[in-house]
């Protein structure tokens, strides 16, 4: 049904538009004021793995072009496969360069575009841990903002310290503190778990 609306142009297809990702530190200073979480550094983008020469050359090429920035004081990016065998490119920055860790997601995502592996791109996130204090809950909880690539939207996943429960009441509150910063997705069926998401389990 969805194909044959697009095709009889009853409805437009979603344009993945990589310039969302740039409402990262807005959304930032939001949450941090409104809800207490701050930036962890962390980051990351996951796609579908392809077999092939060109797609590994295209991993070492994003990894090279990001581990060559001067100002990168962290650990180098690295690759990660998953238990579900996505892979994951994270990158960690100190948690005030929140600006440099999305240019690294927004590089990723264009890499991968430039050399024809948009399908296979499924999501970025910024990860978000609660400051420390009396307000903290004991068994910290972490959040990530999830860019859907196919989508063009962003959905927060909060988790706690055991990754596999997620708190969904913060969740929709977060969702409403960042609408007038993010594009939030309003399907709530597409706000996947990500257990176990190299850019949020730290």
């Amino acid at each position: 049904m969805g194909l044959l609306e697009i095709l009889l142009g009853r409805t437009k297809p979603v344009v993945p538009d990589l310039d969302q990702l740039f409402a990262l530190p807005s959304a930032a200073v939001t949450l941090e004021a409104a809800a207490g979480f701050t930036p962890t550094g962390q980051g990351a983008v996951c796609f579908a793995t392809v077999e092939g020469s060109a797609f590994e050359q295209t991993h070492r090429e994003v990894q090279a072009l990001l581990d060559a920035d001067t100002e990168r004081t962290g650990p180098p990016v690295r690759l990660v496969r998953d238990d579900y065998g996505y892979s994951w490119l994270v990158s960690q920055r100190a948690p005030d360069q929140l600006p440099l860790l999305v240019n690294d997601l927004h590089a990723v995502n264009s890499a991968m575009e430039v050399n024809g592996f948009g399908p296979q791109l499924l999501c970025s996130l910024a990860g978000f841990e609660e400051q420390r204090g009396a307000a903290r809950e004991a068994d910290g909880r972490r959040l990530a903002l999830v860019y859907l690539y196919k989508r063009g939207s962003f959905y927060p996943l909060c988790t706690r310290s055991d990754q596999h429960k997620r708190d969904n009441a913060l969740e929709l509150q977060v969702a409403a503190l960042l609408a007038d910063d993010l594009r939030i997705e309003k399907d709530t069926s597409r706000w996947f778990p990500l257990w176990d998401a190299p850019g949020l389990s730290g």
